[in-house]
């Protein structure tokens, strides 16, 4: 008995296979810049975030990237380790956790300033044609969140 076609259900035509498969692509791209840094993928985002917002809380920090405090706990711990940031009670509110750069941290940014120019390179696209991708992905990553809630 022959199978009924079910174009639905074919893995290429999955938009969420796509971004994923893009993802995992585009994070091995960032890999060799990373290393000389020697930063993850994830360590990298997060230090973004502290590049452009510090002093900034945990909670913040999770906020901007979309982690939940399971994911991101550890991963500050790591940074913490590697003599970047440092994290401390807020003295007005001991529940919340203030995330700052250290001096190691700051210097980090200045390696890492090539980094973006050197993707863009490796992905051989103009500036115009990423810029656009970039704004369409995130009206459709604001979509989806919306559709969430």
């Amino acid at each position: 008995m022959k199978k009924k076609e079910l174009p639905q259900l074919k893995l290429s035509n999955q938009l969420c296979f796509s971004l994923y498969s893009l993802g995992l692509s585009v994070t091995r791209l960032y890999r060799p810049h990373l290393e000389k840094l020697g930063l993850t993928y994830p360590q990298y985002i997060a230090m973004l975030v502290l590049w452009e917002k510090d002093p900034i809380t945990v909670n913040e920090i999770g906020e901007e990237l979309n982690l939940d405090s399971g994911t991101l706990s550890p991963l500050l711990k790591k940074l913490e380790s590697l003599e970047v940031i440092s994290r401390e009670r807020d003295p007005e509110d001991e529940r919340r956790v203030i995330v700052k750069l250290t001096k190691k941290g700051k210097d980090l940014r200045n390696k890492a300033e090539e980094i973006p120019f050197n993707i863009m390179c490796g992905m051989g696209l103009d500036v115009d044609k990423l810029t656009k991708l970039r704004e369409e992905l995130q009206d459709l990553n604001k979509a989806v969140k919306k559709s969430l809630t």
